[in-house]
């Protein structure tokens, strides 16, 4: 299926989707016992709203005309009944309904995101976080308000609707007949308004999305914004999203307050030919006052849920924009998953193989990753170098198993990566990134992140290794400190650390170091390579560093240039080749040198 257009602002027409509301309602089948009893409560509540009309004609002709206290005895107590069994099975419908709705709100929400949590890399790669999490809060809300409300209301009026039509022409068909004359009308005029409506409430989903990326994009980058003082700049963006969202939903507002006044008068006017028609025949005798009080009664229940229904379609299409966005990432299919003879990978002793392997990131692309061969022994210490954009950081991916390769093969110890199952493979690896993720909660909860089993001896080892305990030791609460959503009470060295004491603890087989040291400074990173040749002895390493510097101990380097493997050997090897390496290598180390220069000369 075709992706979602997350960046557009344009609103495709949108239209009634049979589909996508069949598959709402299939929601509701878990919940038949629960909505069974609201259907019978609601039809009780139907019978009983629909016989007041019958106890007004009663009173009328039985009560005043013929001066009957009896009648007009009965009229009061019947009265009274209904209202106070209605109260009683309004507040279990209203119960029934609201636990009902929450409970399918919250299964479409965790549906949603367990699903988000499968779906690949490039699923995520280009979509604003704000829109992805609109979908999982705004929309499943408009779906859910739907189904607290919309959805009874649809029930309850359609069988008030039936149950009057029935009544109205079993007391006379002519009279009913005269008073649904005006129907063609209404038709005419809910269906002229219902495109322009349905693309009104489109247009303001789109926007409200639009909102939330933008506002996700605002707090990521605060210090970015302030730093540049670009806060006038982002408020007048933010103003100009936020003025399109006003006038989206303002737009879809007063559709639908154009559309209801007319419904109304047109009501009103069918209710005028009975009261007419029905007076003409009263004079004449042939029918009694009541009679004529009841009809009109039941004709004004009869427009009312008409308006009531119209409303709750335009919240149905509402939802419907809202469905649209929810089930296509439903409907996306995760490209990186486990096939159907997908075995366990065995224990990981770290032979790593890269056969012609071509990879895109867009299809009709060119290659990023162009028929690469390259061979990683047990035990070795694989460097990458090159310049950005080389191709470094797919490498990683792809051994990551993030990607699959468009053409060849990556291999582990003989076994093709797409031939094993994923949580085998990524529980034997461990990747540090340039930037690494740190989560809310204490410093402890993110050593744990990858091995929650781990003793406490094994936590305190790994923590000392890289200077974590000395970062635990500088708050009170020591490892129980909160470090906030990415680690705001940390520094950018000190994420790295404690991203480096996580994955020291998960212990893997092959670990990936993606720029991992060039946020810290030199005598951090001097510990962390002390841990790091403890740690990567004896295991298969990847490693990515721009400070060419440390990388002199890896095994092989391999020069990556457009894709492709320009050069590789040992660090030596390299040199005395007087290559595409030896000249990064030289002009890094000369570029040093000019800057302490430069530094003990201002001193």
């Amino acid at each position: 299926m075709s992706q979602v257009e997350w960046d557009s602002e344009e609103e495709v027409e949108k239209r009634f989707n049979r589909t996508y509301m069949l598959r709402m309602i299939s929601y509701l089948k878990p919940h038949k016992k629960t909505l069974t009893v609201v259907a019978i409560v609601v039809l009780i509540n139907m019978l009983l709203s629909l016989s007041e009309p019958m106890l007004i004609r009663y009173v009328i002709d039985e009560g005043m005309e013929k001066k009957s206290m009896q009648a007009i005895n009965i009229f009061a107590i019947s009265i009274i009944f209904i209202r106070v069994v209605s109260f009683f099975l309004g507040r279990i419908q209203i119960r029934k309904v609201n636990f009902t709705g929450q409970r399918i709100l919250y299964e479409l929400r965790q549906q949603l995101f367990d699903h988000l949590q499968t779906l690949s890399f490039r699923f995520f790669d280009g979509r604003p976080a704000g829109k992805i999490m609109s979908r999982v809060t705004n929309d499943t809300n408009a779906i859910g308000e739907l189904i607290n409300g919309g959805l009874v209301t649809i029930i309850m009026e359609l069988t008030h609707l039936i149950g009057i039509v029935i009544i109205l022409l079993y007391w006379d068909w002519k009279l009913a007949l005269m008073a649904f004359t005006v129907l063609p009308f209404l038709v005419l005029l809910v269906s002229g308004f219902r495109t322009r409506i349905e693309n009104a409430w489109g247009r303001s989903r789109k926007t409200m999305s639009a909102i939330n990326g933008n506002l996700n994009e605002t707090i990521q980058g605060i210090r970015v914004i302030q730093a540049f003082s670009r806060g006038s700049e982002n408020e007048a963006k933010f103003h100009t999203i936020n003025t399109r969202n006003k006038n989206a939903f303002m737009r879809a507002v007063s559709l639908e307050l154009s559309v209801w006044p007319l419904v109304e008068l047109i009501g009103m006017l069918g209710t005028v030919i009975v009261l007419w028609y029905g007076s003409v025949r009263a004079i004449s005798g042939e029918l009694s006052v009541g009679f004529i009080v009841a009809f009109i009664n039941y004709l004004w229940r009869f427009w009312g849920p008409l308006s009531a229904l119209s409303k709750v379609y335009s919240q149905l299409l509402s939802a419907m924009a809202s469905a649209e966005r929810i089930f296509e990432i439903l409907d996306t299919e995760p490209e990186i998953k486990d096939q159907l003879n997908a075995k366990p990978m065995p224990p990981i002793q770290g032979h790593v193989v890269f056969e012609n392997v071509h990879f895109t990131y867009e299809a009709n692309k060119p290659d990023v990753i162009k028929g690469l061969n390259f061979e990683a022994k047990p035990g070795q210490r694989i460097a990458l170098v090159g310049p950005t954009g080389a191709g470094k950081s797919t490498i990683v991916n792809l051994l990551m198993r993030f990607y699959d390769p468009t053409e060849g093969r990556v291999i582990i110890d003989g076994h093709d990566l797409r031939d094993v199952s994923l949580p085998s493979l990524r529980s034997q690896m461990g990747i540090v990134l340039q930037d690494s993720f740190i989560f809310s909660g204490t410093i402890e909860e993110n050593l744990r992140y990858g091995k929650k089993e781990a003793t406490d001896e094994e936590l305190s080892r790994a923590a000392r290794s890289v200077r974590v305990d000395k970062i635990a030791e500088r708050f009170p609460e020591g490892f129980q400190t909160q470090v906030e959503e990415r680690g705001s009470k940390l520094s950018v060295g000190q994420r790295q650390l404690l991203a480096f004491g996580r994955v020291l603890l998960a212990n893997p087989n092959i670990l990936i170091l993606d720029e991992a040291t060039s946020s810290v400074d030199t005598e951090t990173e001097q510990h962390i390579q002390e841990a790091l040749d403890t740690l990567l002895e004896g295991r298969t390493s990847f490693i990515i560093a721009h400070r060419l510097s440390t990388i002199r101990s890896a095994d092989v380097i391999l020069v990556i240039q457009d894709g492709e493997i320009a050069e590789q050997g040992s660090h030596e090897e390299l040199l005395r080749s007087k290559g595409v390496y030896a000249n990064l290598y030289y002009n890094q180390f000369a570029m040093q040198q000019n800057l302490a220069l430069r530094a003990a000369g201002n001193e």
